[in-house]
């Protein structure tokens, strides 16, 4: 097993107890406690980390706000805002295997994956967040004013930036959707307030330090670590947050989208997924067999738009499901310090158990395993699993598992796809393989799901916009759209 060896400042960064950042200062939590971090490869303990109180995130709100109504960054002009986010781009570029091994250890992943997926796309898409800076307009307009006839008017639209940014983001790409939130944020000129996943808050303390290298200003970046139900929670209900950003599970996108309609909080919810994965019958079935297993069992089936669900036209079903569970079955899993390795563990034990569960259930019911179905340690590893010979309305098809199980289902003809793919409570992605571009431009405004692919599947870029139908959440990730959710419009009106 070739083991990476870990840098010197990788370890030595775990070795010091990482701190949270609150205006300028690195603090312990107002009383002290910390909670444990584990290796999910080993299930050993890592390092601590605080255990943020109420206190910690009311003082880095307040840092926040500060920032954003009286430091210099509310004077920032754009060409500055671009530059810096240009700076903490290169500086992560410079730590890029830094930041990989760091997401590896706390997550499990692979680390040469991360550093060429996780932080490459997160330093990609503040380097192309940073072009927006200086591109943020408004408008004149040309106005009426029916009540006032004899008056001349002049009159614009303004887009301002939103203000205070609550962001909380999930641990499958921690570092990833911290820059999907911080991006636009600082692009617009808002201040923020991260609170990264309980189990995964290596990678935005790190990113913390360079914000601070890259030179902001104090309170302008803050980064408070702890439980969801502490300090998630005090994030949510906090009067001084203009805006909040999630991503995660549907229940608890729910509770936040409840609470913040309390103080008319901006909320954006980027939230589960059980995304079709859809095999016609002229399909290039190989590619489609591929395509399928890594739409499912990439991260660990730890992806919010995971192809979960197959749908392969009846004549081809048995042998795209044979083919996926080949693959499966050639997959490699250990620690994702080996370069060697496929697939990693699951987050925790925690996880590993609930995905077991989900299997189990399978059994329970009389579906079939195709492959797969076993998990081990130490760690929390659960190999790649294929089910098949399961009812449409199964829990196993209609609840996300978030783990490698893909349910497996045939269909009759375009229609029953569609039908398929469609009736499930959420909506976040699709993909579509076949070779006739008739059938997918038919089929594609008829899946009710923020991102269709076609021929590949989870395929992400700077400048579309990703976010759900339903139940998978409101609002864009990406694109000019992140840009308008991070502002607000104001409308002038001058009487001449």
């Amino acid at each position: 097993m070739a083991i990476a060896t870990l840098l010197p400042a990788t370890t030595a960064f775990i070795q010091r107890a990482p701190r949270m950042l609150i205006g300028a200062e690195w603090v312990e939590a107002a009383d002290g406690q910390t909670m444990p971090l584990h290796n999910p490869a080993t299930g050993e303990q890592l390092c601590v980390v605080p255990r943020a109180t109420v206190d910690d995130v009311d003082r880095a709100v307040l840092a926040a706000r500060q920032a954003f109504d009286d430091s210099p960054w509310s004077r920032t002009r754009p060409r500055e805002r671009q530059n810096l986010l240009w700076k903490l781009a290169d500086l992560m570029q410079r730590d890029a295997e830094l930041l990989a091994q760091l997401e590896c250890l706390n997550n499990g992943k692979s680390a040469a994956v991360a550093q060429a997926m996780d932080v490459q796309l997160a330093i990609d898409f503040l380097r192309y967040m940073a072009g927006w800076a200086t591109k943020i307009e408004g408008s004149s307009v040309e106005v009426s004013v029916p009540l006032m006839p004899d008056q001349q008017f002049h009159s614009f639209i303004r887009r301002e930036a939103v203000g205070v940014v609550g962001a909380i983001v999930a641990w499958n790409f921690p570092l990833l959707l911290a820059c999907w939130k911080l991006g636009p944020a600082l692009a617009t000129g808002c201040t923020v307030v991260l609170k990264p996943a309980d189990e995964t808050p290596l990678t935005a303390l790190k990113l913390a330090e360079l914000v601070q290298e890259a030179g902001y200003p104090d309170g302008v970046f803050n980064v408070v670590t702890g439980t969801g139900i502490t300090a998630g929670a005090a994030l949510t209900h906090n009067p001084r947050v203009d805006k909040l950003t999630f991503t995660g599970s549907t229940a608890v996108g729910k509770e936040i989208g409840k609470i913040a309609m309390d103080n008319m909080t901006r909320v954006t919810l980027e939230l589960g997924g059980k995304s079709p994965t859809i095999v016609m019958a002229d399909a290039d079935l190989g590619s489609a067999a591929a395509g399928a297993a890594s739409a499912i069992f990439f991260n660990q089936g730890q992806v919010c738009c995971a192809g979960s669900r197959l749908y392969v036209q009846r004549k081809h079903f048995d042998n795209v499901v044979a083919d996926i569970a080949g693959i499966a079955n050639a997959m490699k899993l250990g620690s994702g310090l080996d370069a060697s390795v496929d697939m990693g563990p699951l987050i925790s034990a925690r996880q590993q158990e609930r995905v077991w569960r989900y299997i189990e259930m399978g059994r329970d019911s009389g579906a079939t395993l195709a492959c797969g179905g076993e998990r081990f340690g130490p760690g929390y590893f659960v190999k790649p699993t294929v089910i098949v010979d399961v009812d449409q309305q199964h829990s196993l098809v209609q609840e996300e598992i978030f783990g490698p199980v893909l349910v497996a289902i045939p269909f009759d003809d375009e229609a029953d796809a569609l039908r398929l793919a469609n009736d499930s409570p959420y909506g976040l992605g699709a993909s579509i393989w076949s070779n006739d571009l008739a059938a997918v431009h038919r089929m594609i405004p008829r899946i009710k799901s923020g991102s269709v692919w076609v021929n590949c599947h989870s395929a992400l870029d700077p400048a579309l916009p990703f976010g759900g139908y339903k139940m998978s959440g409101v609002g864009r990730e990406m694109g000019y759209a992140a840009i308008e959710h991070y502002t607000e419009l104001k409308s002038v009106l001058i009487k001449l």
